[in-house]
């Protein structure tokens, strides 16, 4: 991940370099129509995970086998449904409702064509990855997360060398990236999992099971998209790219980081739904509620000095920054930082397969997010205070997360620790950031590369003091000493 890190804050800074503002936030204007679509494959990702894992945890091969079958023609119809919309409502509204300009139009349709058989490879790879990661595969995983970059990487070098028309030229090698790492999974599960394969023969009762587990995370994913695609498609409407190209770099940045935290949660995701199938609710919740604090935690280390040094990092990593980039990305990391608190319990939720109350209420809660953008835009307020009225949704839908894990997922014995460790959490974050503000303010006063990386080391410091004097109960250090020994004990003897 460090290495992914890396080579995706790189390569943003040369595709915003090579492609220009204007040119960058045509690509993500464009590719964020396709991703529109995308509700319904997102919404059968979740349930391919969930069904996997339920069965595993029964230790039922054929069913396994056959709810792999079952994911794999979905996904085909999925990218039959999603071409149609795409090729129809889609090309309609990016040549008659998107402020691009004139002479880009062309550009932007050949765009959205690569961006769309992309889209159609990255959703029929989706169950051999949910079979990668329920079988808990996790070093092919970060292989692959590895070759990504790395091929990523070679899409830079190969754009900076052509003439031909860079952004045309960058959807097309995403394309064939797409298509390289669709090939190497599916390599990988045919030789490696052999419950992962194809059945000729349909089972429809298992496959209407999936749909209707499914069709109310739709609802869910299209309000996820609505407030992130939707919110996107109102600022250009009011501002024009330059603020698709602000939001493109703050999600950059977010998607660079949060990547690291994504990748922890997927690796807790089989143990969690597991531990419900097999009915085990006192590991089930103790499991959710460490998963959730350590992910914030992790990300909370990767954020925080950025969000302290957002300009000077923006600039030293793009040279120049677009307007409403630094507060984009300040409040966007912050809403990660929420986002990675509930991760753990959608995944909880998800596991008990009754989720039909519990995505009419995030729907509503993310559809929010668009009539209070529109309004805000309309009153001539600045685009920032859209992408804050965004943090304050995503804090009512944490909380609502919580709210329904608790009424009728989690083990009920566990509630004052429950509330406890999340007081605890909160005490380190104010401490931290308190003591960060003093001495930014009184000894780091100059912003140069020098006192960044002071700034770096004292607040590893401070964090790691926070957590460990305000985080951790006795139990949890006791348990953190016993791992530090084992480390230290194994390093030892391997260098011996």
């Amino acid at each position: 991940m460090l290495l992914t890190l890396g080579i995706s804050l790189y390569t943003s800074r040369v595709v915003l370099n090579v492609l220009g503002v204007q040119d960058f936030g045509i690509y993500n204007l464009v590719g964020g129509i396709v991703i529109v679509f995308s509700f319904i494959n997102n919404a059968m990702s979740g349930g391919t995970q969930r069904f996997l894992n339920f069965e595993m945890g029964q230790n039922d091969g054929g069913r396994i086998a056959q709810v792999f079958s079952s994911s794999l023609r979905i996904h085909i119809g999925i990218i039959i449904i999603i071409i149609i919309l795409s090729e129809t409502v889609g090309l309609w509204f990016l040549n008659y409702m998107l402020n691009i300009p004139a002479q880009r139009l062309h550009v932007a349709n050949i765009v959205y064509q690569f961006s769309l058989l992309s889209f159609a490879f990255g959703v029929l790879k989706t169950p051999y990855n949910a079979g990668i990661v329920a079988y808990e595969k996790m070093s092919f995983f970060a292989i692959c997360g590895i070759t990504e970059a790395l091929l990523k990487l070679a899409v830079m070098f190969l754009l900076l060398k052509y003439n031909y028309d860079k952004l045309v030229l960058y959807s097309i090698l995403t394309f064939f990236v797409t298509v390289i790492l669709f090939f190497i999974s599916y390599v990988f599960v045919k030789k490696n999992i052999t419950n992962c394969h194809f059945l000729k023969k349909r089972d429809v009762k298992m496959e209407k099971e999936m749909l209707n587990f499914t069709q109310w995370g739709v609802l869910g994913h299209i309000s996820l998209i609505g407030s992130n695609q939707g919110l996107a498609m109102i600022l250009n409407i009011f501002t024009g790219v330059i603020a698709n190209a602000a939001l493109g770099i703050a999600n950059q940045v977010n998607t660079a980081i949060f990547s690291f935290v994504a990748n922890i949660q997927t690796a807790f995701s089989p143990q969690i739904i597991k531990t419900y199938s097999i009915n085990d609710l006192k590991s089930h919740t103790q499991l959710v509620i460490y998963s959730s604090i350590i992910s914030y935690y992790l990300i909370f280390l990767l954020e925080l000095p950025i969000v302290f040094y957002t300009e000077f990092i923006l600039r030293l990593w793009l040279g120049k920054v677009p307007e409403y980039s630094i507060g984009f990305t300040q409040i966007i990391l912050i809403i990660s930082l929420i986002d990675a608190l509930s991760g753990p319990y959608w995944m909880a939720i998800n596991a008990t397969g009754k989720v039909k109350r519990y995505q009419i209420g995030v729907s509503l809660i993310l559809f929010l997010n668009l009539p209070i953008a529109y309004l805000l835009l309309l009153q001539g307020l600045s685009p920032t205070l859209v992408i804050l009225s965004k943090l304050t949704i995503n804090l009512i839908l944490f909380l609502y997360r919580i709210f329904t894990f608790k009424k009728g997922v989690g083990d009920k014995h566990v509630d004052f620790a429950f509330y406890k460790k999340y007081i605890r959490l909160i005490f380190v974050t104010i401490t931290t950031v308190i003591l960060l503000c003093m001495l930014k303010e009184f000894w780091l006063e100059k912003i140069n590369l020098l006192n960044f990386i002071k700034f770096l080391f004292a607040f590893i410091i401070i964090l790691l003091a926070s957590v460990w004097f305000i985080g951790l109960d006795n139990f949890e250090k006791v348990y953190a000493k016993k791992l530090l020994f084992k480390y230290y004990n194994n390093i030892k003897k391997r260098y011996k």
